[in-house]
């Protein structure tokens, strides 16, 4: 078992394959350039593996691999079977923007993958346009819809921003609720790397959706969930990601693996400590230390708000952590 030195036990582990991404969202990497990390900077899936090895050992039994977007990297489902095959009873999913679900879902559900979040932030052609500065909803839907049929389990995350996707909360829950998928509305977190937005708090979302629907605050069925969940009449929750909240961080159970190494304690913290050189050296006693010596710098929460509800931005680039 890992524990922090806050007394928190860390179960969770999100592995970066990639920091690149084929859309250029708005709150996320608007200006970066269609460039990548080259080839040789990259851990390869089987070094990767290698500490995720280490990790489950020690006590890690969720994971989830994230990007920039995951789907670019090429072989992903041989990624996921090696997990699977080490450990079939993990809890193991994908974050992906859903683009190349379409191509790519089957294999991966074969290889053992389980649960997908797919982020949709609009269902306006245009609308979902501008926020990633491409034409993709016809098929991140479609990418969707076979994703579900093939029996993944899907959620939907969504950023709702101020005078862009704001007056689509209702009908990106409704759409979710008639197909039951959870829905998560994530405020927008301020980051160097983002265009100049404003998103929406938690009370902002909440006031939206009681306009049409009575709903009430759940608890989540993950105690370390950092969803909030409300109940509608009819049975449908759906949840509100909240990192300006200061209790937040209060049940944080995750630590970060990027592409090219970097063991993260926080989303929001700059500090990590590189496995790479341990992993290619084949030192599994000293990645196994630097996981320890990870955990013990990780932070009580992040720094996004204080005591005044007023933080910092982080400077973080989420393309390279994976949100």
């Amino acid at each position: 078992m890992l524990i922090d030195k806050h007394g928190r036990e860390v179960n969770y582990l999100r592995v970066s394959v990639t920091e690149r991404c084929n859309f250029r969202c708005q709150y996320c990497m608007p200006e970066k350039p269609f460039s990548w990390v080259p080839q040789e900077n990259l851990l390869s899936y089987e070094e990767l593996f290698a500490f995720i090895k280490v990790a489950i050992d020690q006590g890690i039994n969720k994971i989830r691999i994230t990007g920039g977007e995951p789907l670019l990297r090429a072989k992903l489902d041989e990624f996921v079977k090696m997990i699977s095959d080490y450990k079939s009873d993990i809890d193991l999913a994908l974050t992906t923007n859903g683009y190349l679900l379409e191509e790519t879902a089957l294999a991966l559900k074969q290889a053992g993958l389980k649960r997908i979040n797919i982020s949709l932030d609009s269902l306006k052609p245009e609308v979902a346009h501008h926020i990633a500065q491409k034409d993709v909803l016809a098929k991140v839907i479609k990418g969707i819809e076979l994703a579900n049929s093939i029996g993944l389990k899907i959620k939907i995350n969504s950023v709702p921003m101020k005078g862009i996707n704001d007056d689509e909360i209702i009908e990106l829950l409704e759409y979710c609720k008639e197909r039951n998928y959870p829905i998560r509305f994530i405020e927008y977190m301020e980051n160097t790397h983002a265009n100049d937005l404003k998103g929406l708090k938690s009370q902002e979302i909440k006031n939206i959706i009681s306009t049409k629907y009575n709903f009430k605050h759940v608890e989540s069925e993950d105690p370390a969930s950092p969803t909030t969940s409300y109940q509608l009449e009819d049975g449908y929750i759906f949840g509100i990601i909240e990192p300006h909240k200061d209790d937040f961080c209060k049940t944080c159970n995750r630590i970060r693996l990027t592409a090219e190494g970097f063991l993260i304690p926080c989303l929001y913290f700059e500090d990590a400590m590189s496995i790479k050189d341990a992993i290619k050296e084949k030192d599994i006693k000293k990645a196994t230390s630097i996981l320890k010596e990870v955990l013990a710098n990780k932070p009580e929460k992040n720094k996004w708000s204080d005591e005044n509800g007023e933080g910092e931005t982080s400077t973080r680039a989420f393309y390279e952590t994976g949100g």
